[in-house]
């Protein structure tokens, strides 16, 4: 008489395949984990330096690593070896990076900003002439302001462009800072330090890491500025949030400050950003 399969043996054939599933799922985790550490390592590491920064055997690295090096992902220097970003890699990165766009990446930032703050916001890139508005959000009661997308902002005058003044070190972006300084009516230019004025402003910036003004570009009108970074740390873009004087924190430890600073540190954190 045949012996009747154990309850365990009929379950056995439907659940290989699901076990070979979890297998390689996991075996994609740990190569991932390893490539990921390999990059937060700055690209280049030994395999005990590795090893012990995503809190593996070195010997279990290294089977990960010879799968990756065999997919191009990571290679070895025959020297030293230690092992380092692959050429398949750095096109992935390559990819990434091209899609990293600034204003794309900003957008959810200013309907977050729109939508809690109740603020009109938009993001700044630098022109030709100058700040130029590229992404503008209203809110429902809108402050009236004119500029629009396509405005050319003050360098010295207005949060965004003296968060570009203060934080993208070009000799362009001195040079339109010097321009309107010398071209500014008495009234504008009693606004700003009588010695070195240009290089207080930058100091300022440099100092805060963002900008606001009170009825200085606009009668009237407060804003705030915050810098985006891409992924080499260079400023690529300026988050700013504005409104009435009366009813807008412009302090740069207020509320609106704070989220100004907080989107457009997530938003250059999505570009590549890793500041230090």
């Amino acid at each position: 008489m045949n012996k009747k399969p154990a309850p365990q043996e009929l379950l056995a054939p439907a659940q290989a395949p699901a076990r070979e599933r979890r297998a390689r799922v996991q075996s994609a985790e740990t190569g991932m984990t390893v490539l990921k550490g390999l990059s937060r390592l700055g690209g280049r590491a030994s395999l005990s330096a590795l090893a012990a920064h995503v809190g593996e055997s070195p010997a279990k690295v290294h089977r990960y690593l010879a799968s990756l090096i065999e997919q191009g992902l990571v290679a070895q220097d025959a020297d030293s070896q230690h092992y380092h970003l692959g050429l398949e890699a750095m096109l992935i990165g390559v990819a990434a990076m091209r899609q990293a766009d600034p204003v794309r990446i900003a957008e959810p930032s200013l309907v977050r900003l729109r939508e809690q703050l109740e603020v009109t916001c938009f993001v700044a890139v630098m022109g030709n002439m100058g700040p130029t508005i590229v992404r503008f959000e209203e809110p429902g009661l809108p402050v009236t302001v004119n500029v629009r997308v396509g405005s050319v902002l003050s360098m010295l005058w207005s949060a965004t462009g003296r968060v570009f003044l203060g934080l993208l070190d070009e000799s362009r972006v001195r040079a339109l800072a010097e321009a309107e300084l010398a071209a500014a009516p008495r009234e504008l230019r009693a606004q700003l330090s009588r010695d070195d004025a240009i290089d207080t402003l930058r100091q300022e910036v440099q100092a805060a890491g963002c900008a606001t003004v009170r009825d200085t570009n606009l009668k009237g009108i407060s804003a705030v500025a915050a810098p985006l970074y891409d992924y080499t740390g260079r400023l690529c873009a300026v988050l700013t949030a504005l409104g009435a004087t009366g009813g807008f924190d412009a302090a740069i430890d207020g509320p609106i400050a704070m989220a100004v600073r907080r989107e457009a540190t997530a938003a250059s954190a999505q570009m590549g950003y890793a500041p230090g």
